[in-house]
């Protein structure tokens, strides 16, 4: 598998996977991910070694001026079910972090609060649960957890 930048005719793929994995919510659609990388965020896409099939996306927005004031905030991860247990999703998350520590941003997120599999995948990369959004996703009224994992520089030591 690798990683590389989204690319704009990605989208339609990722909309397709947002819709199966967030029935109950609502789902990105095409606007908001165009508007994410319109904006500059830092987008990956998971292909498989040989091909351009997308296995899944992962978005990470850092905002600051300077060191020690940037904030990094995980918008989105997604890996299409049938390639899920693979260790994709770990691998976009650990590029997103790598990312974030080269600014030593703290990095935020949202989760719900049932999601059992992405709390783990979290908390085994240093996340710790702030609180509770209540009724966070719409239109089901899930919960969230906000999480947020400390600075790091760029050896690893929290900063």
């Amino acid at each position: 598998m690798r990683l590389e930048p989204l690319r704009r005719r990605d989208i339609a793929r990722c909309v397709e996977i947002e819709q199966i994995l967030f029935p109950g919510d609502d789902p990105w659609n095409s606007r908001a991910f165009h508007s994410e990388l319109d904006i500059g965020h830092f987008y990956l896409a998971a292909r498989p070694d040989e091909g351009d099939e997308l296995l899944g996306y992962a978005g990470l927005a850092v905002v600051g001026r300077r060191r020690g004031e940037y904030e990094a905030t995980v918008h989105t991860i997604g890996v299409a079910p049938e390639y899920q247990g693979k260790g994709i999703g770990k691998a976009l998350l650990r590029a997103l972090l790598d990312r974030a520590d080269q600014y030593e941003a703290p990095v935020f997120l949202e989760v719900r609060t049932d999601n059992t599999t992405a709390l783990g995948l979290y908390e085994s990369h240093g996340f710790e649960r702030l609180g509770i959004r209540k009724r966070y996703y719409q239109p089901s009224g899930a919960d969230a957890y906000t999480m947020v994992r400390p600075a790091r520089t760029r050896d690893g030591v929290a900063g």
